[in-house]
């Protein structure tokens, strides 16, 4: 079976980063995410509840706030419980991995935001990396 989401949109608050009882790192928050098509004269937007855990969740708490644009990848998880009487029902998004779409605003540019990679956090800036000079010998 196949359970991947891949989701572009934008923090609608600022994520909630706590911890379990046995020391787990969640952080949960919510997207907005623009519909690819109008309704009258404006796009319609869906608002999708995510969770992230250990490391991800920690990466996301620091370099994230409300308004900034993310991409996340992960799965769809159901959760149902009973709540004054009433059976409920929600799905959320299990984030396995985060991306920026976007530099930080201010003076710094996309290349020094740091990069979320995979389910191990890895952060680079852009002192890790060399301008490549013009070379007549490039493959491409």
């Amino acid at each position: 079976m196949l359970n991947k989401v891949i989701l572009m949109g934008r923090f609608t608050k600022d994520p909630e980063l706590k911890s379990t009882p046995q020391g787990v790192s969640v952080c949960n928050f919510r997207i907005g995410v623009t519909r690819n098509y109008k309704t009258g004269q404006n796009y319609e937007s869906d608002f999708i509840d995510c969770v992230a855990w250990r490391n991800t969740a920690e990466f996301i708490s620091r370099y994230f706030k409300k308004g900034n644009l993310v991409c996340v990848e992960g799965s769809l998880q159901s959760r149902n419980w009973e709540q004054d009487g009433q059976k409920r029902y929600a799905l959320d998004v299990v984030v396995d991995n985060t991306y920026f779409v976007e530099g930080k605003k201010g003076s710094e540019s996309t290349t020094d935001a740091a990069i979320s990679i995979g389910t191990e956090d890895t952060t680079f800036s852009s002192g890790d990396f060399s301008a490549i000079e013009a070379d007549d010998g490039l493959p491409f």
